[in-house]
């Protein structure tokens, strides 16, 4: 009994899988021959799939392809133009000067070990120019590169931007690896980018994942004037990937990584890029000017919200509201009102604080924009010239405020603050004509406060005279060596 039932289990299975066979004949395939063939859309002629054409399974929502994803040639052309980054400082200068007993059994020049941090940067220039993040090099006593062949430089900083999280170093050498830069106003949602960085202390790794969101804000730069328009991707990104390249599948740099969204420290679902269109505006500043010059429209804004359709007679939800006018704002001038809603900038549409800086910020003060408007619920449009945060249209360069100062700067040692009792400040030296001598100040005065605000260093005290700029005044606090006064001056920013 056990052989028959065997032997007719078999028979049933066979007939089965031949009536299978008849009915997918006969039907499905025939349905498939039906079925259009489906071309690649891809509209940059990235070939995300060796074979292109897709089939569709009638009755379903699956699209099946013949190849996967090939992210090679992207990975190859890109990885050895990121390096390690290694970046050298004294936290509060990081001594034992005010311990005795180490400069007793050590000597007076004794100090500890500096502190190190890690982080990545993106050759993007043949001869040696690397872009990287502020945070990865602030501070910063000794910078290193390491490249992909393990040789490695001391980096000069150029020049870095807090406002855009973004610095620029340069090695001296030829020929270097570089990755060219792509458009990332052309990324889509959707696409698959790579993220290439050292993270971790780990060199030379490749993330994959594709563009979650564009023109994303999440409130870490404290700057005033910092634009915040990241690419959002889900791409892995962990710590040392800061100042790594984000590229399409053509290997062209799109972004340069600096932040991910995590309640523990390490990734958790999404990483932020800066676009490349910003980085690009950076870094000409950089080199041209020795910093970033940075234009502004004078407005403040909002977006438009459901209850401003019947308030300013609009037609749909579209573009920022002007809540507040600068006096000297570029837009008060060119004749922006009070609730104008602003929808368009050089045909770019805005619809966030994020797009509007973002726009804003690849231009410098005195060119011209054309910002398109709605008002009553009709489009105006206005030839709008830009100014700086002084409201003027002059091109500022870093040295300019010294010369106007009229007087060299330099870092107290520790000795200096151990003896005067402070923690930190910047001596004036070779004083000559300018504003600091019409005030009355002396050589030697050692400069504490600007504004109100701690002064550490030349750094310090260069970022204090950028945030405050030309043509204002202000407060400087500090002491003379020897007197137990402290100082007062008010200086005006003036030629």
């Amino acid at each position: 009994m056990k052989l028959k039932t065997l032997i007719g289990n078999i028979l049933i299975a066979v007939l089965s899988a031949f009536l299978a066979i008849i009915v997918y004949t006969n039907y499905f395939q025939d349905e498939l021959k039906q079925q259009p063939e489906l071309k690649n859309q891809n509209s940059n002629n990235l070939s995300l799939m060796e074979d292109s054409n897709q089939v569709s399974y009638p009755k379903r929502n699956v699209v099946l392809t013949g190849e996967m994803l090939n992210f090679t040639d992207a990975a190859e052309k890109s990885i050895h133009a990121v390096v390690h980054v290694t970046s050298k400082y004294n936290l509060e200068n990081s001594d034992y000067y005010s311990n005795p007993l180490y400069e007793f059994l050590f000597g007076e020049g004794y100090k500890r070990q500096p502190s190190v941090s890690f982080g990545s940067g993106v050759i993007i220039s043949e001869d040696g120019y690397i872009v990287t993040n502020n945070h990865v090099i602030e501070k910063s006593d000794e910078i290193q590169v390491i490249l992909n062949d393990k040789r490695s430089y001391t980096a000069k900083l150029v020049g870095a931007d807090p406002s855009t999280d973004l610095a620029l170093l340069k090695i001296e050498d030829r020929n270097l690896p570089f990755i060219p830069f792509g458009n990332s106003d052309q990324l889509k949602i959707g696409e698959w980018v790579l993220a290439v960085g050292n993270p971790f202390n780990l060199t030379s790794t490749v993330t994959a994942g594709i563009v979650s969101a564009k023109a994303r804000s999440i409130n870490i730069l404290q700057d005033q004037y910092s634009i915040e328009s990241f690419i959002q991707t889900d791409a892995a990104v962990n710590q040392g990937n800061s100042g790594g390249a984000l590229v399409n599948l053509a290997g062209e740099l799109v972004g340069i990584n600096s932040a991910i969204l995590s309640p523990s420290g390490s990734y958790s679902g999404y990483s932020f890029a800066i676009p490349i269109s910003i980085a690009k505006k950076v870094v000409a500043d950089i080199i041209k000017y020795g910093e970033v010059q940075r234009a502004v429209l004078g407005v403040t804004i909002r977006p438009v919200t459901s209850d401003d359709i019947e308030k300013l007679k609009l037609d749909k939800i579209e573009g920022v509201k002007v809540t507040e006018l600068s006096d000297d704002g570029a837009a008060k001038a060119a004749g922006i009102k009070v609730g104008d809603v602003i929808v368009e900038i050089n045909n770019v549409k805005v619809n966030s604080n994020a797009q509007l800086t973002e726009q804003i910020g690849r231009y410098r003060p005195g060119e011209i924009i054309y910002l398109t408007i709605k008002r009553d619920n009709k489009k105006k449009q206005f030839d709008v010239e830009l100014r700086n945060r002084q409201g003027n249209t002059k091109i500022v360069k870093s040295d300019e405020y010294f010369k106007i100062l009229g007087a060299s700067f330099a870092d107290l040692d520790s000795r200096d603050k151990r003896r005067l009792g402070i923690e930190g400040g910047v001596k004036i030296i070779g004083l000559k004509d300018g504003a600091l001598k019409k005030k009355g100040v002396r050589d030697d005065f050692i400069i504490t406060h600007v504004q109100g605000n701690r002064i550490e260093n030349v750094d310090d005290f260069k970022d204090a005279l950028r945030k405050e700029g030309v043509g204002t005044e202000i407060e400087i606090n500090g002491i003379y060596p020897g007197l137990r006064y402290i100082y007062v001056y008010m200086i005006e920013l003036k030629e």
